[in-house]
């Protein structure tokens, strides 16, 4: 395992390892939110930039509900992104020593849930309308917030070992971005929706900063919910899109975020009807075209057939969204990662955990998920080693669990590379990797190396799959293909999919059968329909045996039946960067 990039040892107290050229798996969170973001701040939340990096390097932090948490392995590396639009203005609000202190008895009375009705309402208005006076009259207290952000990843970062990126949310609605930098070179302060709504301003003010020499990249989340915004075959103003906007998009924004607490944004029932697994973790919102990811490659290879552009070669990563400055990764000790667990209502808790935490019975707050979680490989635990990472697009993305992903395509790779010791060194030599663009040349057929391992701390792996999109005459198609099955079952030759290999869950105690499942599968796999007159794009997802659900394991613990209107079982997954290959 550890020559593919498997389990590593715990993390050595300093980092003097020679960078490794066919590089590490490492784990990390892109959004993450703390007080000073304003709705994080209404919900309880009162953790600094400088606690969610203690957290994430493995430190407690006290949840804003009042119990500890904390994480079972630490990750590599993690960015706090708070929202721009009002940064840091709750906290100078209430701050005593402030004239603006007058609004601190609003924010508490709404903070404490002691408002409700009318009165809840007012006083979010109250608080909204205190917080423009407040961008209006002292721009220095965004500024003095944006640069204890900056101080934070700077103190934080510890060069091979803990990797921290400087980052915000740009937010304007349906149309949300995190802006993560590069390094320490960052501008005076964010641009956000008090500047523009418009996407477009924000990639040429990042384009101006690039040529101040401030390199950073934006990365979409939540277009689940963009109600068809996100991917949209037009731009901002609605004019049909040219080589020069999607030149721009594609520079500014290489990654998307797949996978977060506000569901999976991957594809829906509606445009992946043949497709079993896509029924999961949806917040099903408005129109499912120009939301989701899959939908928007296919639509890239249509536009790149008929006008030889493609603005949405994405890469992928995955995050949590945590507004309470601490990532909940695990389903089985999952926290509401959205600050005060009443999540800004007046709605009881059904049932309570023995630990004092708790959910809600708001369908808001069962619906979020313990997700998600970016993967890279780079050669070193270092902010250059990783964004260059994020640039090639070698990311992948899981909903928590951290299970490794390889994929590489080529034309040379051998009957014998999946079973090489060297595998990894001659799949780099000899084709491309997850993120990658391949030339199809007349009469050749590429082959594509998939591999990936299990998280020793979540279920096994039940199979590897492989998304194949494609554009004939004009049409974009779309196929699921099974490549790799655990316990030695074998892929359909005709459907092209495993068979069950009867995994199952104990309801009762939420255990799962470690004796059915692989630790690892991987193979060398040709598309059966390949056609290299046509333009594709591949990429990878992994599924594991199936596992209780959050809200399952609340039941358990609190002696109740789960409730019928959400998923018992939960199949945990990963998805690879694509592969694109073109004539």
């Amino acid at each position: 395992c550890a020559r593919y990039g498997g389990p590593a040892a715990v993390r050595p107290p300093e980092s003097t390892a020679a960078p490794n050229l066919l590089r590490n798996a490492y784990f990390g969170d892109l959004h993450v939110h703390t007080n000073f973001s304003h709705d994080a701040f209404l919900l309880g939340t009162r953790a600094t930039p400088h606690d969610a990096y203690r957290y994430a390097k493995g430190e407690a932090l006290t949840h804003p509900a009042g119990f500890e948490v904390r994480l079972d392995t630490p990750l590599d590396f993690y960015a706090v992104t708070d929202h721009a639009g009002f940064l840091g203005m709750l906290p100078a609000l209430t701050d005593p020593a402030r004239d603006s202190h007058s609004a601190g008895a609003l924010v508490d009375d709404y903070v404490s849930g002691a408002l409700d009705g009318d009165a809840r309402t007012q006083a979010r208005r109250g608080i909204y309308a205190a917080m423009w006076r407040l961008v209006r009259n002292e721009p220095d207290v965004a500024r003095s917030a944006w640069r204890e952000t900056v101080a934070a990843a700077e103190a934080h970062y510890e060069r091979g070992r803990f990797t921290t990126f400087v980052g915000y949310e740009f937010t304007p609605r349906s149309l949300h971005r995190n802006v993560i930098f590069r390094g320490s070179a960052v501008p005076d302060l964010p641009f956000s929706r008090v500047d523009s709504s418009n996407p477009e301003d924000l990639w040429a003010w990042m384009d101006r900063n690039r040529e101040a020499g401030i390199e950073a990249l934006a990365i979409p989340h939540n277009s689940n919910i963009s109600n068809g915004l996100m991917f949209r075959l037009a731009t901002h103003a609605g004019d049909p899109l040219d080589a020069a906007w999607a030149e721009v998009r594609t520079r500014n924004e290489p990654l998307v975020e797949i996978t977060q607490t506000k569901g999976t944004s991957d594809t829906h029932p509606a445009l992946s009807p043949n497709d079993e697994w896509t029924d999961f973790e949806l917040w099903d919102r408005g129109q499912p075209g120009g939301s989701y990811v899959r939908d928007a490659y296919l639509n890239g290879l249509r536009l790149e057939e008929e006008r030889g552009i493609n603005p949405f070669r994405f890469g992928l990563v995955g995050a949590t969204d945590s507004h309470a400055g601490a990532s909940s990764l695990r389903e089985s000790d999952f926290f509401t990662t959205y600050g005060s667990p009443q999540e800004g209502s007046s709605i009881p808790f059904d049932p309570p955990r023995p630990d004092g935490r708790r959910y809600a019975a708001s369908p808001n707050v069962s619906l979020r998920g313990a997700s998600g979680l970016t993967g890279v490989w780079a050669e070193e635990n270092t902010r250059e080693a990783i964004f260059d990472a994020f640039r090639r697009r070698e990311t992948f993305a899981t909903t928590g669990p951290r299970m490794r992903v390889r994929f590489f395509a080529g034309y040379d790779y051998p009957d014998d590379l999946a079973d090489d010791p060297d595998l990894i060194a001659r799949a780099y030599a000899g084709g491309v990797a997850m993120g990658g663009e391949l030339a199809a040349p007349g009469g050749r057929t590429p082959r594509f190396l998939v591999w990936a391992s299990r998280d020793l701390s979540s279920a096994p792996l039940a199979r590897l799959q492989v998304i194949k999109g494609w554009v004939d005459g004009g049409a974009a198609h779309e196929r699921v293909y099974d490549v790799a099955c655990s316990d030695g079952l074998q892929v359909g030759q005709t459907t092209h999919r495993c068979p069950d290999n009867g995994a199952r869950v104990n309801l009762a105690d939420c255990s799962v059968d470690e004796n059915v499942g692989a630790a690892e599968l991987r193979t060398l796999w040709t598309d059966p329909d390949f056609d290299s007159g046509q333009r594709a794009v591949y990429y990878v997802r992994v599924l594991e045996n199936p596992s209780c659900r959050w809200s399952t394991w609340d039941a358990v613990r609190a002696g109740v039946e789960p409730r019928p209107n959400l998923p018992a079982t939960i199949q945990e997954r990963a998805w690879s960067s694509p592969i694109w290959v073109a004539p």
